[in-house]
């Protein structure tokens, strides 16, 4: 390889890439941390160096010219390739120190975590734990996170997933609202009653389907894309709720409905990167999670008592 011919720096390339993507100089400036005026002059010297003009001036967003057009397409492999060299030097790391991201739904990072996190604190006290709570799935492969907990399988590849147990499913009320239209006896008792619902409601009215309860979108009243807002909008008295066993330790004005009748399973995994696995500081974060969440599981699905 002719090594002479390699002339730009990979901070010109990581500007010119994080411009083109985002449509704007001040856009990049803000993901990258810097003033405008400093990626403008990283592009423009990226430019001289490769001899070309990269994007288009005087227009409101960035347009790339033929040639940068062309070069993005192989900057977007060095970014790649970057990413992957940074993800294996992360995964050989030994020591148990350093930052941890874990992601979880709402719920669960919420009412559960925080007991995690605690022995965490007294076993490895060098490990900073970072917790995303979300009821979005992070993105394991681009490093949102390093470690998730999913109610579903991985597809990926690239991923190491463990299933750790089951929680259990149940319909919760608030007591207000028992008082109000009654405790339900069956199924049929809650054909018109109202609902909280999260995103993915016919996902969700297909699921409980299989449960035997038969929902219908228009009982779905009020919709949420956070768990614990759902869990709010349950203690409100705004409509009945699906959340997890147990969860009126924490809450005493919720009550449980027809336990007996709605129980279904809700799969816990465990999930991480397959280059990360070999992570000391990861390692020890994925089997504490591991060992505790088969502890909840083996109780039958029930959050800790509080």
């Amino acid at each position: 390889m002719n090594w002479g011919n390699i002339s730009f720096d990979w901070n010109q390339v990581r500007a010119f890439l994080v411009a083109a993507e985002e449509g704007s100089l001040s856009a990049a400036a803000r993901v990258l941390n810097q003033t405008q005026p400093t990626l403008s002059r990283q592009v423009t010297s990226l430019e001289k160096s490769l001899g070309v003009i990269l994007f288009e001036r005087g227009h409101r967003k960035l347009q790339l010219t033929d040639a940068g057009i062309e070069l993005l397409q192989h900057v977007r492999v060095m970014a790649e390739a970057a990413r992957q060299m940074s993800l294996s030097a992360s995964g050989q790391s030994q020591a148990v120190e350093g930052r941890v991201c874990v992601t979880a739904s709402e719920m669960l990072a919420t009412h559960y975590l925080p007991r995690v996190i605690r022995r965490l604190r007294e076993t490895a006290p060098g490990i900073v734990i970072e917790v995303a709570a979300s009821d979005k799935i992070q993105d394991i492969i681009q490093r949102e996170a390093d470690i998730a907990i999913r109610h579903a399988e991985p597809e990926q590849p690239d991923l190491i997933a463990r299933q750790v147990g089951c929680l259990r499913g149940r319909i919760y009320a608030a007591k207000r609202l028992i008082n109000e239209v009654g405790m339900p006896r069956s199924f049929d008792d809650l054909t018109n009653k109202d609902f909280i619902g999260i995103e993915n409601i016919a996902d969700l009215i297909s699921g409980i389907s299989a449960e035997g309860l038969s929902l219908s979108i228009r009982q779905f009243r009020t919709l949420t894309g956070s768990g614990n807002c759902m869990l709010q909008l349950i203690r409100e008295g705004l409509g009945f709720g699906f959340l997890p066993m147990d969860i009126e330790n924490y809450f005493n004005d919720l009550v449980c409905v027809l336990p007996e009748l709605f129980n279904p399973k809700i799969p816990v995994w465990l999930v991480t990167h397959r280059e990360l696995h070999t992570s000391k500081r990861i390692r020890v974060v994925y089997d504490v999670l591991a060992e505790e969440l088969t502890s909840l599981t083996a109780m039958g699905g029930s959050l800790p008592r509080g």
